[in-house]
């Protein structure tokens, strides 16, 4: 039989309102680079922000006299091997950059809303839209993909 504990479900509920709120932040983000034409849009971003911030939540709740920065780190190892993956090179030209870096700051998006930087995370994923949407201004626009880099 399946015995509920009614202490221990309010945390839990908090716990899943961050998680709702780290794949909003996420999505975001990644929503910019799905309306720009890439392949990682706003569900993969969303994703990595989500599981950013549930590996966070576990690391600060689930696992009792361990250190939290430890799991902290393996997120971002995780998330430079996933990036890693996303990033492209053809002959001169290196694509996906932008997509990697923003990967990146969606996790750690996620591991602030996971520790209670609730500020923090929603200030950092609207700049982080406005900064992407900077080069989509045609006053802005360079000639290359901002994605590429020559060279």
């Amino acid at each position: 039989m399946l015995h509920l504990n009614l202490d221990s479900l309010a945390p839990q509920l908090i716990f899943v309102a961050q998680i709702l709120l780290a794949v909003a932040l996420g999505a975001l983000v990644g929503w910019q680079r799905e309306k720009s034409g890439k392949a990682a849009g706003g569900r993969t971003f969303g994703i990595v922000s989500a599981g950013s911030c549930l590996f966070t939540i576990l690391s600060l709740h689930a696992f009792s006299g361990a250190d939290p920065a430890r799991i902290a780190a393996q997120i971002v190892v995780g998330i430079g091997f996933l990036g890693a993956g996303a990033i492209l090179h053809r002959e001169t030209n290196i694509y996906g950059l932008t997509t990697a870096a923003g990967l990146w700051i969606s996790a750690a998006i996620g591991m602030a809303v996971g520790v209670g930087f609730y500020l923090v995370a929603i200030l950092s994923a609207f700049i982080m839209l406005g900064v992407l949407m900077v080069n989509e201004k045609s006053i802005f626009k360079s000639d290359h993909d901002d994605d590429r880099i020559d060279g």
